[in-house]
């Protein structure tokens, strides 16, 4: 009777070794994914996770295994656009109480 106590040797065998590659390529991709988002700059922390999950079904002496490969990684960050907003809800990129001084010569005053 042969008998497999070793953790490793039973998630290889897990779905014909398929469990083990997608595991392997999950953490790989997460890792990846990390790297680009933090930058490359040092004091940048990106956090992520890779979750295994392993379920057993006895009935009668048998067992049925199930695995769910899960992973975490932040959302990247999104830039921010600064606008005003007018009286009737629209958008502008200009100042709402300030006068364009790129726009062109003014009419001059007449009242001298």
């Amino acid at each position: 009777m042969k008998k497999i106590r070793d953790a490793q040797t039973i998630i290889g065998m897990l779905e014909g070794g398929e469990l083990a590659a997608a595991l392997g390529s999950e953490i790989t991709d997460t890792l990846a994914k990390l790297k680009e988002m933090s930058g490359n700059r040092p004091k940048n922390k990106v956090k992520g996770s890779v979750t295994l999950k392993i379920g057993f079904e006895v009935d009668a002496g048998t067992v049925e295994v199930s695995c769910d490969i899960d992973s975490k990684r932040p959302k990247p960050e999104r830039g921010r656009s600064f606008y005003w907003v007018l009286d009737d809800g629209s958008l502008s990129t200009e100042h709402p109480q300030q006068t364009d001084m790129f726009a062109g010569p003014r009419a001059a005053d007449s009242r001298n």
